[in-house]
């Protein structure tokens, strides 16, 4: 269930009918709202449950110290709900936030699941978000034979071109009424696109707050 004002949760979420362990826990899974990456996962309490409800913030138990925490009060990564799920067993939340900061991580970095092997990974967000990542990465750091870096280096005048190419090509294929060729025609679109975004400093994560904001 999402939501604009966190107060119109109070009656929506039934906190004492969460199946809260027998510590009186709950798992709950964060996740950035805009492209689904999973931030965190920590524990909460019926009391700190009500507390995010009633905030709009993500408060949790701490195990260790025993005590609530309301994430963000020290670092200023503050987590702005705006959405809460529980699943069908009503034993664990699903969170979708607002990271402020686009920090979760006590390491600095943007999620607590960032290691691959040892190795320092950026999580996995929706598709488009991972081939924007590539695409703002090849723009950073140019490799020659790259077709992307190609597109960059030639600016607005090549970008543009291919995307003006690429918008008559979807165009045809909704024509022709072919699945398949649709689907391949607005992938290219869609690429082409980020290039532009990447190209101009625009973050694909601000085209999806103003759908966001259009939805609601």
């Amino acid at each position: 269930m999402s939501f604009n004002e966190p107060h119109s949760l109070l009656r929506s979420i039934p906190v004492d009918q969460i199946s809260y362990d027998e510590r009186g826990l709950v798992p709950a899974i964060i996740q950035d709202y805009l492209d689904g990456t999973v931030l965190m996962m920590a524990w909460m309490s019926e009391e700190s449950l009500q507390k995010t409800l009633d905030t709009g913030e993500t408060w949790f138990w701490s195990r260790s110290r025993e005590e609530l925490w309301h994430k963000g009060a020290t670092s200023g990564h503050i987590q702005k709900v705006r959405s809460i799920r529980y699943d069908c067993d009503s034993d664990a939340l699903l969170i979708g936030v607002e990271q402020l900061g686009d920090i979760a991580c006590h390491t600095g970095e943007r999620s607590c699941f960032h290691q691959v092997e040892g190795a320092i990974v950026a999580p996995p967000g929706d598709t488009l978000s991972q081939v924007f990542q590539v695409i703002c990465d090849r723009r950073d750091h140019p490799i020659e034979s790259s077709y992307t870096c190609k597109l960059l280096a030639g600016g607005d005048n090549k970008i543009l071109k291919k995307i003006g190419e690429e918008s008559a090509e979807v165009v045809m294929a909704f024509k022709d009424d072919e699945a398949d060729a649709i689907a391949g025609e607005v992938a290219d679109l869609l690429y082409h696109t980020l290039v532009g975004l990447a190209h101009h400093q625009v973050d694909v994560k601000s085209v999806y707050r103003k759908l966001q904001d259009r939805r609601r």
